[in-house]
C-alpha cells in the first residue's frame, strides 16, 4: 500500500509536469489550429533563461522573469513569422515550427554549450516534505504539484468565467464576427501564442532542476507532448490534464512493478510455449514492464486513434 501511495505521488508529479508543457500547446491549437513543433524548445528556453537569471537574482525571480521572456519571444515568433506562414496552410506551419525548433537548439548550444547546466533545486525547497515507509517525498515535488494545479485552475477560470476567455473562445469559432465587434483578432492570436509559450517556459523553469538542463531536453519531452494532446483530444484543456495524469501514472507504475509478459499472457489464457529458449519469440515472452514503460503511452495513443480518433475529450477530428 505504501509503495502504491509513493507511485501515485510520483506519477502525479510527472503527469502535472507534462500537463504544464502540454497545456500551452493545447491552448495554441484550440485557438489557432497550429501544432507547434517548436513548443518543447520554448520549454528548454525557459529552463536556460531561468538558470542564467538565477545566477544573478536567484531562483524565484528566475521563475517570474524567464516565462515572461519566453512568452515575449513566442509572441514575436507568431507576429513576425507564423502569421506570415499561416495563410499558406498547415504544412508550411509545421515546416516553419520544425525549423524553428532546430534553430533554437543550435542557438542554445552556441550560447551555453553542450554540457548540462548546474541548475539546481533552490535551497529553501531542498528538503524532504514527508516520508512514506522510508520513501522520501521532496518539497520541490510538492511545490511542482501546487504550481501545476494553480496553472490549471487559472486557465480554466480565465477561459470559462471571464470576458477575455469568452472573446478567445468566440475568436476560435467566429473570428470575423469577433473582429466586426471591434476586437483585434490578430492581437488575440499573438497573445494566446505568447501565453502558450510562456506556459512552456514555466514548465522548463520547474523541470530544469529535476530533469536536468541540457540541449537535448526539448527532444526528450517533445514527442510525448504530442502524444498527450492526441490522447486527451486536440484543443481540450481537460483532455490534456487527464491524458497527462494517465501517462504519468502508467509509466510510473510500469517502472515500479516488475511484471513479466509471460505472466500477463498466461493470465489471459495464452500458454507458455514449450522449449521457450528455442522459440523465435523468446525475447517477447521475456519482456518486463520496466522495459516497455516508455512506449506504453505510444501504444495507448495508437489505441485511442483506432477507437476514438478525436481523443478522450476532443471536439475536433485528429
Amino acid at each position: 500500500m505504501d509503495l502504491i501511495l509513493v507511485n501515485l505521488i510520483d506519477g502525479l508529479v510527472t503527469g502535472l509536469l507534462l500537463f504544464m508543457l502540454s497545456a500551452g500547446l493545447t491552448l495554441i491549437f484550440s485557438m489557432m489550429g497550429v501544432l507547434n513543433f517548436a513548443h518543447a524548445s520554448f520549454y528548454m528556453l525557459g529552463a536556460y533563461f531561468a538558470y542564467q537569471i538565477s545566477l544573478a537574482l536567484g531562483f524565484w525571480l528566475g521563475l517570474l522573469i524567464a516565462p515572461l521572456i519566453v512568452g515575449v519571444i513566442g509572441a514575436g515568433v507568431e507576429r513576425y513569422g507564423l502569421r506570415r506562414v499561416h495563410q499558406y496552410g498547415h504544412v508550411p506551419e509545421l515546416i516553419f515550427t520544425f525549423g524553428l525548433a532546430l534553430l533554437i537548439e543550435e542557438l542554445v548550444q552556441f550560447i551555453w554549450g553542450k554540457n548540462q547546466m548546474p541548475y539546481n533545486v533552490p535551497d529553501v525547497l531542498n528538503f524532504t516534505a514527508f516520508s512514506i515507509s522510508g520513501n522520501s517525498i521532496p518539497a520541490f515535488k510538492v511545490f511542482m504539484i501546487f504550481v501545476s494545479v494553480g496553472i490549471f485552475l487559472g486557465l480554466l477560470f480565465v477561459l470559462t468565467k471571464t470576458r477575455v476567455g469568452m472573446i478567445i473562445q468566440a475568436a476560435l469559432s467566429y473570428p470575423r464576427t469577433v473582429e466586426a465587434l471591434g476586437h483585434n483578432v490578430p492581437l488575440i492570436f499573438m497573445g494566446v501564442f505568447g501565453v502558450g509559450t510562456a506556459l512552456a517556459g514555466v514548465a522548463g523553469v520547474i523541470a530544469g532542476p529535476v530533469l536536468g538542463t541540457f540541449p537535448g531536453m526539448a527532444f526528450v519531452l517533445g514527442s510525448i507532448v504530442f502524444v498527450t494532446i492526441v490522447i486527451g483530444g486536440l484543443g481540450s484543456l481537460w483532455g490534456a490534464l487527464v491524458a497527462s495524469l494517465l501517462i504519468g501514472w502508467i509509466t510510473t507504475f510500469a517502472k515500479s512493478y516488475n511484471i513479466e509478459m509471460e505472466g500477463i499472457l498466461n493470465a489471459i489464457g495464452i500458454a507458455t510455449p514449450e522449449n521457450l529458449s528455442d522459440n523465435p519469440l523468446r525475447d517477447f515472452w521475456a519482456l518486463t514492464s520496466p522495459q516497455i514503460a516508455d512506449i506504453l503511452p505510444y501504444i495507448l495513443m495508437v489505441l485511442i486513434l483506432i477507437f476514438r480518433p478525436q481523443g478522450l475529450f476532443g471536439k475536433r477530428e485528429s
